[in-house]
């Protein structure tokens, strides 16, 4: 069957967009297709620097005709309501039926379209589809008033091997494309996706963006092997010269050894950010004075000219990197401190110095509950955090905060734990990032992530919908990770009320404490429901013991929740919650039939069939048990308590009858179901769990 060959060509599109917009020209293309009553086989976008390619396969040569039934007014409406109709089908009155119904005689239309040829639907719908496409950025060039990410060049469009007509502006498609910019910049016409890709080949360009990696990683890799080193593992990096590059010509780069004594982060970061360069290693996984870069053309000099030019740039930039290092190092990260009092941390929210002073406070709190955190070297850690951020390497390099503080501790002679909490504080930012595990480190990234919660939650700033600009959802997953990867019992509403009290009162003027930590459980709550979707826990199961326990610390919360969630998977606990909810709805009901409350114990005096008694005293002595289970923390011990009253209760619904004639017998009765409910919800708000 046919196939539809797309391209649209431009300038440059940014790497950054390319794969998006090759996604959204793919789902663009397929609802109108499907609007268009235009199956197809397959459909695959293709991207690269310059051009948006898409491909349609099995199309069928023309739309099926379709017969559409439309139901009208009675036969004897008035006249206006039957022309009204008619003229909505575009019929006469001799060309609809009159068909007898239960309301008599009704008025049907049968509408019949014939379909149209494939490309006459194509040159309509395609132009519109582009013009649907949307672009984070885009602009307008020349006179046209169409917005593009970049300049558009020509428009490919073939269906069968022929042209499908349509304009963009003043942009007419045909057959015609071009191929690599400098080495192939020749127009020349295809017939289609076949033909396409091999010509694109043949004027040095990769179509596929999977190939144009593997060219890169290869390539990357047979430099390095041939010099006994290794590529820096950095999937991201390739995938960005990917969109970078249609004809990827690998070639190394040589780092002078003036540079040498630079951190290797430094240069990295140098490199791939500024240069999109490759790191290169030995086989002790050393720094190596080599770089690789990616080409988007093959020399006829076999790239030493291009080489000898990106040398001179790396060697400029690396320059700028060793100058503020050498300088960075006159002076004690802690004789830099005093300057965050320059910096405002928030408008509403004062400085980074006040921040700090904060962090300090709070961290030293943590501490305590910290086993082997030392509270000397936690203090200290809090109060050079941010001091690099007043450096010139963080200066010129953001993305280094954190580690240029640990090089610069390290140089002034501080503690190794310090050291790593000064680099690992920001940590982790983000649900693959790595989780500190130091005990200095966890209390000071900690108390950075509590403070920055507290402190926007009391001036109003949360996010709303996709609306985050302070990362506290990331803060927030930071502070759970921290927590429960490291197994710790922090009673976090009493931290966060104390740390409210940290901050100056006129700055968080108009909250209060505990609405605010009451607000950040709850945040906390739908954070932690999110950290462990992926894990396979249920989120109602977390909903039901915040709900009822309130419990703030997420070490016992993740071990009542994994307790709740076994004690569910069995048959006991299936027919308990089964129980709970038939006692809770039974109460509910006769309570608003009564306009009465059926809560409390039930009277052992008004006991009368055995199957009474016996949930009575198994109800009674669950109780206690329960209480001392949950107050050791042996959270699968209590439900194993809970279990024991299946029996008791399977009973008492088989055999006994709650809305009986004797008014105190019967309420009597609904005070044990009441019971039974109050049972359960000593370990967890059953009424949450669903399913």
């Amino acid at each position: 069957m046919p196939e539809m060959l797309l391209e649209i060509l431009s300038e440059e599109i940014p790497a950054r967009m390319q794969v998006r917009a090759a996604g959204d020209l793919q789902r663009l293309l397929e609802d109108a297709l499907k609007d268009a009553g235009l199956a197809y086989e397959a459909i695959e976008a293709h991207v690269t620097p310059r051009r948006l390619t898409l491909v349609a396969s099995g199309l069928p040569v023309r739309q099926p005709d379709v017969t559409e039934e439309r139901k009208g007014p009675r036969a004897d409406a008035p006249e206006q309501a039957i022309a009204g109709f008619l003229n909505s089908v575009g019929l006469e009155r001799d060309q609809v039926e009159e068909r007898e119904t239960d309301k008599g005689g009704v008025l049907f239309a049968v509408i019949e379209r014939p379909g149209r040829e494939t490309p006459d639907v194509l040159a309509e719908l395609l132009p519109e589809a582009l013009r649907k496409l949307s672009w984070p950025k885009s602009m307008r060039w020349g006179s046209r008033a169409m917005r593009w990410v970049r300049p558009l060049h020509g428009i490919v469009c073939l269906f069968d091997g022929a042209v499908v007509t349509f304009e963009m502006e003043d942009i007419v498609s045909g057959d015609t494309t071009r191929g690599h910019r400098f080495l192939s910049p020749k127009p020349f016409a295809v017939t289609g996706f076949a033909d396409y890709t091999e010509k694109l080949r043949r004027a040095h360009v990769i179509l596929d963006r999977t190939e144009r990696r593997e060219m890169i990683a290869a390539g990357a890799e047979k430099l390095a092997t041939a010099e006994g080193l290794k590529v820096t593992q950095d999937d991201t990096l390739i995938e960005e010269v990917a969109g970078l590059v249609e004809w990827p010509f690998p070639l190394l780069g040589r780092i002078d050894d003036a540079f040498m004594d630079l951190p290797p982060e430094v240069m990295t970061t140098s490199m791939r950010v500024n240069q999109k360069y490759f790191a290169l290693e030995d086989a002790d996984g050393k720094f190596a004075p080599r770089f690789v870069l990616v080409a988007n053309t093959e020399a006829t000099d076999g790239g030493a000219a291009i080489v000898a030019g990106n040398e001179r740039v790396l060697r400029a930039r690396l320059a700028d990197a060793k100058f503020f290092w050498d300088q960075d190092r006159k002076r004690t990260l802690a004789s830099r401190a005093p300057e965050l009092a320059q910096i405002i941390f928030h408008a509403k929210l004062s400085t980074l110095d006040e921040k700090v002073d904060r962090m300090q406070a709070l961290a030293t709190d943590l501490a305590r509950q910290i086993p082997g955190a030392d509270l000397d070297r936690v203090r200290s850690a809090a109060r050079l955090a941010k001091a690099d951020l007043v450096t010139g390497m963080v200066g010129e390099f953001p993305e280094l905060q954190g580690l240029m503080g640990r090089y610069y501790a390290l140089n002034d002679g501080e503690n190794a734990e310090v050291a790593e909490a000064i680099s690992e504080h920001y940590a982790p930012q983000g649900p693959q990032d790595r989780c500190p595990s130091a005990p200095v480190s966890v209390a000071v990234a900690l108390a950075d992530k509590i403070d920055t919660l507290v402190g926007f939650y009391a001036i109003d700033e949360k996010p709303t919908g996709s609306r985050d600009p302070f990362a506290l959802r990331r803060a927030a997953i930071g502070v759970i990770r921290l927590i429960l990867q490291n197994s710790l019992s922090i009673k976090l509403r009493d931290v966060f009320e104390s740390t409210y009290t940290l901050y100056d009162r006129a700055a968080v003027a108009g909250s209060g404490a505990s609405a605010v930590a009451r607000e950040l459980m709850e945040f906390i709550a739908d954070r932690l429901k999110v950290h462990l979707r992926d894990q396979g826990v249920r989120h109602d199961r977390i909903t039901a013991v915040f709900a009822l326990t309130g419990e703030d610390d997420l070490a016992r919360l993740m071990a009542r929740v994994g307790a709740l969630d076994e004690f569910l998977a069995g048959d006991d606990g299936e027919n308990l919650l089964t129980a709970y909810r038939r006692a809770a709805n039974i109460v509910r009901i006769e309570e608003k039939n009564d306009g009465a409350t059926y809560q409390g114990r039930a009277e052992d005096g008004l006991l009368r069939e055995q199957q009474e008694r016996d949930l009575f005293d198994a109800l009674a002595a669950s109780e206690t048990e329960i209480a001392d289970r949950l107050a050791a923390e042996q959270y699968v011990d209590a439900m194993a308590v809970l279990s024991r009253l299946r029996r008791p209760v399977d009973a008492f619904f088989d055999d006994v009858t709650v809305n009986c004639d004797e008014p105190e017998l019967r309420r009597n009765r609904l005070l044990l179901l009441s019971q039974i409910g109050s049972a359960l919800e000593s370990v967890a708000d059953f009424s949450k769990i669903e399913g």
